[in-house]
């Protein structure tokens, strides 16, 4: 019978550390839930500063060593130094592979380089991991009109512009796939 209560003791303590830990993570969600609620209701001006506090949400893995490989990718590729940035990423996204800002990082170096097929791939890591992801679904709306796939284009940049309304680039992108369809600009 000790060994059983033990045992049970041990359970415990296991599913008390669980709940423990998968607090802050169940908190992030909830904050992000909210800050996309109101994002779809804002004025233009307010929807910036909301999209800016998701951007930020996305930028927090939970690690500081992840955040900052992030940071150092993210410095690499405004630097331009697509390699740099590439390897900063895939470090992050091999210790932390649900990280879905590395996975976009990397998606956005991918498509600098050329690399087309990469960066789908990773713009699909970073959408199974956030599919509310506003930027990742903008790039591939980039991606679907550079590869000359205006029809996929604009439906993926409408379902960007449903979760961000006031996005800054996806309007200009809509009406550059409407001239490519040959219809009005929406």
């Amino acid at each position: 019978m000790g060994a059983r209560i033990r045992y049970l003791n041990r359970i415990v303590a296991a599913g008390a550390a669980i709940v423990t830990f998968s607090l802050p993570a169940a908190a992030q969600e909830t904050r992000l839930d909210t800050l996309f609620t109101q994002l779809a209701d804002a004025a233009p001006a307010d929807a910036r500063r909301i999209a800016a506090e998701i951007e930020l949400e996305w930028t927090r893995s939970g690690s500081a060593s992840m955040d900052l490989l992030l940071r150092r990718g993210e410095d690499a590729l405004e630097a331009g130094d697509l390699a740099m940035a590439i390897d900063h990423l895939s470090a992050a996204i091999d210790h932390a592979p649900d990280f879905a800002e590395a996975w976009h990082l990397r998606s956005v170096a991918f498509f600098r380089q050329g690399r087309f097929g990469l960066a789908l791939d990773d713009i699909a890591h970073v959408l199974v991991h956030e599919p509310r992801h506003f930027n990742a679904i903008y790039g591939l709306g980039i991606l679907f009109e550079e590869t000359g796939r205006p029809d996929l284009a604009q439906g993926v940049l409408l379902r960007a512009r449903a979760i961000h309304p006031h996005h800054p680039e996806i309007g200009t992108a809509l009406e550059r796939v409407a001239r490519k369809l040959g219809g009005a600009t929406l």
